[in-house]
């Protein structure tokens, strides 16, 4: 099923508030302006509030597990709003999966 592709500045956050920031590895395909996201890049985790009986345990950063099948930017496979992926905290500890909001919704890839 076709999602709209990801891109930096999209709104995404993990399942406790936090803000995911992408870090583009090497951006050359742009979408409204803004690189696309993919695999290959970086996506940290600010302002996540999450613990455990009282001790701080929030998410870090997001690993994208399952992105686009047939559509890649750069080689590397790109994320869309469908994509599955997993908040991590600094432990690697699963927390939930990270929710994708508003993204252009004018470029759509499976």
């Amino acid at each position: 099923m076709p999602g709209p592709l990801v891109h930096v500045g999209a709104v995404a956050l993990c399942p406790h508030g936090g803000m995911v920031t992408e870090i583009p590895s090497a951006p050359r395909v742009f979408l409204t302006g803004m690189p696309v996201a993919s695999l290959v890049d970086q996506y940290l985790v600010i302002g996540c509030v999450f613990n455990v009986a009282g001790a701080v345990h929030p998410c870090v950063r997001v690993q994208w597990l399952v992105p686009a099948v047939r559509v890649k930017a750069s080689l590397a496979p790109v994320i869309t709003q469908l994509s599955t992926g997993l908040c991590l905290a600094p432990d690697q500890v699963p927390q939930g999966p990270p929710i994708v909001g508003a993204t252009q919704p004018r470029v759509l890839g499976t």
